[in-house]
């Protein structure tokens, strides 16, 4: 405790100088997730004095909100085929545009992230899936006489989470896919001619021995992006299907959150939801850190 003490006092000005950025992020970060978690063991619905509930709310959750069990499930599956397809897919292309020349990776660079820059550019696949005739795909099917009428492809269960994972895997090479450039560009270069001399013979091995476990902070920072815009699908779920969904096909744990939380003003509830979500969010993160761990080995 003593020695503690003494390097606290040390390095006193270091200390001071971080002291407005934790206490902003307790305030504004720790203190309400914490919050949350108190709030989810009541019932409260912002006009009266939250009531303690203690696990009711978990229960009716996991055994009684069938709504809920759906949104389970299609988050489980977005996340499932997104996170995993977008993370691999921003680190073979930034690997692959960093072997271009610098003004040729700048101009592919930005074509790749500009779906993710221009915002709620996503809304241009509703056009795509317009459920009339005037729907570029249904016009395309028509005209070549592959369907007889047009299909309703954001107003069919079966057609929607398919759609939402499409976009979403369409907006994904975002703030990871600049991560990933910008950590192929720092590397230090004296490393692989270290490795050539160690016995590195191809690329392959170069990838899996030297640039990975030099990229290690830009992967794990490039994985917690990706899990959470996984989990947190919400936006393009609602703009594309609508909300709610039609049988709840495109409804998931956010867009739950949102229901309860926004709308209804169940705050005890909405928690309940977001605890859930945090906790898959962690645990993924977990696993995700002990996998990056062996890169290299």
């Amino acid at each position: 405790m003593n020695l503690t003490l003494k390097e606290m006092k040390r390095k006193k000005v270091i200390y001071a100088m971080i002291a407005p950025y934790f206490l902003i992020f307790f305030a504004f970060t720790v203190l309400p997730v914490c919050l949350s978690l108190l709030v989810s063991f009541t019932n409260f619905n912002m006009l009266e004095f939250p009531k303690w509930v203690g696990w009711r709310n978990y229960a009716q959750l996991f055994v009684r909100d069938d709504v809920f069990l759906i949104a389970l499930k299609n988050t489980l599956i977005f996340a499932a085929i997104t996170g995993p397809v977008s993370y691999i897919a921003c680190f073979v292309l930034a690997w692959v545009i960093n072997e271009f020349p610098p003004k040729l990776r700048a101009i592919a660079t930005l074509v790749f992230y500009a779906p993710a820059l221009s915002g709620s550019a996503f809304i241009v696949w509703t056009l795509l899936f317009s459920s009339d005739s005037y729907g570029y795909i249904n016009a395309f099917l028509l005209k070549w006489h592959l369907i007889m009428e047009p299909i309703l492809w954001l107003k069919t269960p079966k057609y929607i989470m398919p759609i939402i994972i499409i976009v979403q895997l369409w907006l994904s090479l975002g703030t990871s896919f600049l991560a990933f450039i910008a950590g192929l560009q720092s590397m230090d270069k004296t490393l692989l001619e270290a490795g050539a001399i160690d016995g590195i013979r191809n690329r392959w091995q170069e990838l899996w021995f030297i640039t990975l476990p030099s990229m290690r902070p830009m992967l794990m920072f490039g994985a917690v992006i990706q899990i959470t815009a996984s989990f947190a699908v919400a936006e393009v779920a609602t703009a594309l299907a609508g909300f709610p969904s039609v049988k709840y096909a495109g409804h998931t744990i956010v867009t739950h959150l949102m229901d309860y939380g926004s709308i209804r003003f169940e705050m005890g509830y909405a928690s309940a939801i977001a605890t859930v979500l945090f906790a898959m969010m962690l645990g993924s993160n977990l696993i995700v850190r002990k996998l990056l761990a062996k890169v290299g080995e």
